[in-house]
């Protein structure tokens, strides 16, 4: 099943019609803000859809209704708590409350019950009537029981009554929200695109404000309906899974729908649907199950059927192959046979994982063959073709994921915010990232990445606070670090030694004679001093002058008012044993 989180949205309905509504009526919107909303259908985010069907559902929402505004998920990534009142109920201020919810950007979790219960207490449920629309791209994912906390919400309340949009989910997920509805007297519209979701929030929207103030009057035995001769046709066979085109003789009414259902279905269950808006054929997408169907034109006014045409789904056959042996967060290239729908998915999970876990995955669009990432943990995988309808495994391949092997180097002693040189033995995914994190830090600390791209080695700046550094190499696809390299960080002007140590005025005027003095050194025939800008090749120079038994020589300073280096050189080796800063003002 679809796991992604849900876009919620909890309205208090009006006790008139909209002609009528009463100015202290009051809306609730609950708002997705949680992660899996930057998941994308037909190309676009769904967080963007989100904000724009939100912006559609103000401005047309009345005037002297008072409107309100909470939120889950956009302040924590991993907090099912993380739920909070951003607009009070109050007179309706469009720009304002369009300009809030476009602010929002998605994070953490989705607590469908405690954002359930939360709008039912700000709406008074237990003293007045509350209607919520539930507008939802997947299921819970806070340990909490939606079904059962809105059947309790519709025995404890005055009139609790929950709407459901089931948005881009399979029929089972379908399925799971329905009872929402079903429990508390609601009604439950699915919606696959941002169309269609625009067109259920509406249906909803309507059944929110068709509330009578009078009594109902006793009905009138309902007038017969006419005869229509509606015919429907669609192909005797089509693979489990697949697009397939349907066509009707006539579109009585745009709001029809046209939908595939498992043969001898009770009227009035709607899965796998379209509108017929105002043509005469379109395409619907085959069960994921092998088995005999129907294909219906079915009536909005009424959920009657009016023809229907058989059709067998037979079973599809699908191949996928990958490498056997993968390197822990690596990219790789995996194939397969036929993309049966270019909504379908290709994906890595952990070996015997049940159907329906969404992780690590990519579509098939109309390609046969793409690239996923290995997990950052070794062990035993699958890598699988799964149908978008039903979320059916059709093929898989087994792969191992082995641990990746990586070393990293960088010098042991910097100054703070200089240029730090890293290398690394092997580029592992392009996308990997090298950095310099406090000694300690939690291994996701991430501030002043580099990617490594295809590259092997980098230039890093060291970090301007003196300290004990890691300079780490990190896994893109879970963050975990393969290669650490320890690394101290001095004062910006503080003397190297790597075997010499120099003596230096730490400043002078221009063109000044200064002496240079040092102990230490090596066995190499060719050492030197040199002067040279703080920021020059290590061996070049501006001077440079050899070694000699007094151990001491002179330097004039540059006219040039700035920062220097000496530096104590074995050229043989070339290799720099000392360092010394010296401002010149």
């Amino acid at each position: 099943m679809n796991r992604l989180p849900a876009l919620l949205l909890a309205v208090a309905a009006s006790a008139l019609p909209l002609s009528a509504a009463q100015a202290d009526d009051d809306v609730l919107i609950i708002y997705d803000a949680s992660g899996s909303m930057w998941g994308q259908v037909d190309g676009v985010n769904k967080i963007v859809t989100a904000r724009k069907v939100m912006g559609e559902l103000v401005k047309s929402w009345p005037e002297n209704t008072n409107l309100g505004l909470i939120a889950y998920g956009h302040r924590s990534a991993g907090s099912c708590s993380d739920i909070e009142t951003m607009i009070e109920p109050q007179r309706v201020d469009r720009d304002a409350f369009i300009k809030t919810v476009n602010a929002i950007t998605p994070k953490g979790k989705t607590p469908i019950s405690a954002s359930l219960k939360q709008a039912a207490d700000v709406l008074q449920y237990r003293d007045h009537n509350a209607t919520v629309v539930l507008i939802s791209d997947g299921l819970e994912s806070c340990h909490g029981d939606p079904c059962a906390v809105a059947a309790e919400l519709k025995e404890k309340g005055v009139d609790f009554k929950a709407h459901v949009v089931g948005f881009d989910l399979d029929q089972e997920g379908n399925e799971a929200l329905s009872c929402i509805a079903k429990n508390t007297g609601g009604i439950f519209v699915p919606a696959s695109n941002a169309d269609e979701l625009q067109d259920a929030l509406q249906q909803v929207q309507a059944k929110v404000v068709q509330k009578e103030a009078d009594p109902e009057p006793v009905p009138e035995p309902p007038a017969a309906e006419p005869e229509y001769t509606v015919q429907v046709s669609a192909p005797e066979q089509a693979i489990a899974g697949t697009r397939f085109d349907v066509s009707w003789t006539e579109a009585l009414n745009n709001r029809d729908w046209v939908q595939i259902v498992p043969a001898g279905s009770p009227e009035g269950k709607l899965t796998s649907y379209i509108r017929v808006e105002n043509a005469l054929k379109g395409q619907l997408t085959a069960p994921g199950e092998p088995g005999l169907y129907e294909v219906r034109y079915v009536l909005s006014q009424s959920g009657k059927t009016l023809a229907s045409a058989p059709m067998e789904v037979v079973e599809a056959e699908m191949g996928i192959s990958a490498p056997g042996q993968l390197t822990a967060g690596a990219r790789f290239e995996v194939s397969w046979t036929a993309a049966l729908n270019n909504r379908d998915w290709v994906q890595i999970v952990p070996a015997g994982s049940p159907e329906g876990k969404l992780t690590n995955y990519i579509r098939v669009e109309n390609a046969l063959k793409g690239q996923l990432t290995a997990p950052g943990k070794p062990g035993l995988y699958e890598v699988r073709y799964v149908l978008r309808q039903g979320g059916k495994t059709l093929a898989s391949a087994p792969v191992e994921v082995t641990a990746a092997q990586q070393a990293i180097t960088g010098p042991d002693l910097v100054r703070a915010d200089a240029a730090v040189d890293v290398s690394w033995t092997t580029a592992i995914n392009s996308r990997d990232m090298v950095v310099i994190a406090p000694a300690g830090s939690p291994d996701k600390t991430l501030d002043g990445r580099k990617r490594v791209d295809s590259r092997l080695k980098i230039s890093l700046k060291a970090p301007k606070q003196p300290g004990l550094y890691e300079i780490r190499y990190v896994l893109d696809q879970d963050g975990s670090v393969l290669a650490r390299h320890n690394l101290e960080v001095v004062a910006a002007d503080a003397a190297l030694s790597s075997g010499a140590v120099l003596t230096v005025p730490t400043q002078a005027s221009p063109s000044q004679a200064v002496t240079v003095s040092w102990t230490g050194g090596s066995d190499s025939a060719d050492q030197r001093v040199a002067l040279a800008s703080k920021d020059q090749a290590d061996l070049t120079w501006i001077d440079a002058k050899k070694i000699n038994e007094a151990k001491t020589l002179e330097f004039n300073m540059p006219k040039e008012p700035g920062d220097y280096e000496m530096r104590y050189l074995d050229v043989s080796q070339r290799t720099v044993l000392g360092r010394s800063i010296i401002k010149v003002r």
